[in-house]
């Protein structure tokens, strides 16, 4: 799979870019997510991450040190999941999720690249970054959770949906249907 083919690494460079414009002084803030602020926000998509790795490969990521910056722990675990994309065993490895077995590679492409979609505007509004967020990516993982409908409003997933202005665009409907206020 090429890079420029995968909307999930579009997201995570997305991420990664938004990632190391966080200065010192606003690991704090306060994030869209009510429960974590900036650093615990970028905690869990690093443990996302790595939950959905292990899923293919027990052992996990060898290399994580957790005592690393957070921009370092984010470098290892996309390295990772970048390299199992390319690697034909584990993106075609099947994997059993809430909606049946899947493909490795499209459990990456759906639920980890929504997960850090989402998340990219998250952290982009706590540290007052770009919140744009890649055009073709907002509109997969719409559909994506359109699809899914009410299965997506689980403990730990998303909050009811806001209603959207009726002239909103593609990127505040889909964050409005993720539970966010824009």
């Amino acid at each position: 799979m090429a890079a420029n083919d995968s909307a999930y690494l579009r997201v995570a460079n997305g991420f990664g870019h938004t990632l190391s414009s966080v200065q010192d002084g606003q690991w704090e803030n306060r994030t869209p997510c009510d429960e974590w602020n900036a650093s615990e926000l970028v905690g869990h998509v690093v443990a996302t991450h790595q939950r959905v790795y292990s899923i293919v490969n027990p052992s996990g990521i060898d290399e994580l040190d957790h005592d690393a910056t957070l921009l370092d722990q984010w470098n290892v675990v996309t390295t990772t999941l970048r390299q199992a994309l390319h690697d034909p065993v584990l993106a075609n490895a099947p994997v059993q999720t809430r909606a049946g077995e899947q493909p490795f590679s499209a459990l990456v492409e759906g639920l980890v690249m929504i997960d850090t979609l989402c998340h990219t505007w998250d952290l982009a509004r706590a540290i007052d970054a770009n919140e744009l967020l890649d055009e073709a990516a907002v509109a997969i993982a719409y559909d994506k959770l359109t699809e899914m409908g009410s299965a997506i409003r689980v403990p730990g997933g998303f909050k009811d949906p806001v209603a959207p202005h009726p002239h909103a665009d593609a990127q505040t409907r889909f964050l409005n249907f993720t539970g966010r206020s824009v």
